[in-house]
């Protein structure tokens, strides 16, 4: 299993008129926790784009529980608990300075040959950190 966590401090700019974080807004947190869980993991998206693969999202699902709000330092903690394939799912979960959870979601993403637009497995040196990470 991957397990990861970063903090987020919501900014105004991410908030709606009730001081609230846009629901908008929450795609592009997951995609920080999912880049910086990589990282951590000795896994990048640069260099897997520079080897011909990419990662679109397949499908996103959100419940918000409770609201975030202006100035928030959010913990958002990712899992990925099954070995990726053709897909990679990453589990969410957000807190707020509290420790009140705030959010549970989900993503799958699929892996795409650059050239041709069709699933592809993410090549040799990802699946050797998968591999270590699932053993």
């Amino acid at each position: 299993m991957i397990e990861h966590q970063i903090q987020v401090r919501v900014r105004y700019a991410e908030t709606d008129q009730m001081g609230f974080v846009y629901y908008g807004n929450y795609a592009t947190y997951f995609e920080v926790a999912r880049v910086e869980t990589f990282r951590n993991i000795g896994f990048s998206y640069k260099k897997m784009e520079e080897l011909g693969v990419l990662m679109p999202v397949l499908t996103l699902n959100t419940r918000f529980i409770k609201p975030a709000k202006y100035d928030d330092l959010l913990t958002i903690k990712v899992f990925v608990r099954e070995k990726p394939g053709l897909k990679i799912k990453f589990e969410y979960e957000i807190y707020n300075e509290e420790d009140i959870l705030l959010n549970k979601s989900e993503t799958i993403l699929v892996f795409l040959n650059k050239e041709s637009g069709r699933p592809a497995l993410p090549g040799p040196v990802f699946q050797e950190i998968f591999d270590h990470h699932f053993e």
